[in-house]
């Protein structure tokens, strides 16, 4: 089943309780929340102690997004701040498989990440242990990114290696996530999808989220 994941990031600052209410409305799945420390990517955005008070602000699971070097001794702030799912960069973890286990062990759901350029191989010894796999389609840092062309053969090629290992592990895929490209990426394979600036940058944010789910349903009973 199709789900959606709204992020927070390209909504108003100063009314993030006003855009979770519109979306939960709306249907959404969960609230997606990007975590930038700075120095792994350019951009500063969330800390722990607004993940804890949207935590009771909303009955949808946050799922964090860590953009973080050396996610190890932050992960820990996320998991007490009340996040549901959690998944860090491979590109930025010094231990991934520690990272992976930490999170496992207080029971959440644990991802990994990857950028455009890194290739899915590089999952081989952690795939296993994942419940889903945060695939990149823009390079990480900022939203209203255009969509990469090539990530669709990326999520594809994602997709055969679960199914032909029938392991259960998700696909979310974030960057460049619209209308116009949802069909495609849902016959692609992605379970998962985050909208930032194409839900929250419209006039009717709901309107936009309801005609995405629309569209999951109709490719969906194809």
């Amino acid at each position: 089943m199709i789900k959606f994941a709204p992020s927070i990031l390209s909504a108003d600052p100063a009314r993030l309780e006003e855009a979770i209410k519109l979306v939960e409305a709306a249907g959404a799945d969960f609230i997606h929340i990007d975590i930038m420390d700075g120095h792994y990517v350019p951009n500063l955005t969330f800390g722990p102690s607004l993940v804890a008070s949207l935590k009771k602000k909303t009955s949808l699971p946050l799922d964090i997004h860590l953009m973080v070097k050396n996610p190890h001794g932050i992960i820990p702030w996320f998991l007490e701040a009340g996040a549901d799912w959690i998944s860090v960069h491979l590109e930025a973890s010094q231990h991934l498989h520690k990272d992976i286990s930490l999170i496992k062990e207080f029971k959440r759901k644990a991802g990994v990440a990857l950028n455009p350029a890194t290739p899915i191989h590089l999952l081989n010894e952690i795939i296993r242990e994942l419940n889903y796999v945060l695939l990149m389609c823009v390079n990480p840092g900022r939203g209203s990114q255009p969509f990469i062309p090539s990530s669709h053969e990326k999520i594809r090629q994602l997709r055969n290696w679960i199914k032909g290992q029938n392991w259960d592990v998700l696909i979310e895929v974030d960057g460049g996530v619209n209308i116009q490209n949802l069909e495609s990426l849902i016959k692609d394979g992605v379970d998962i999808f985050v909208a930032g600036s194409s839900i929250f940058q419209q006039a009717n944010p709901q309107e936009v989220l309801s005609q995405m789910r629309e569209i999951a349903k109709r490719v969906s009973l194809k």
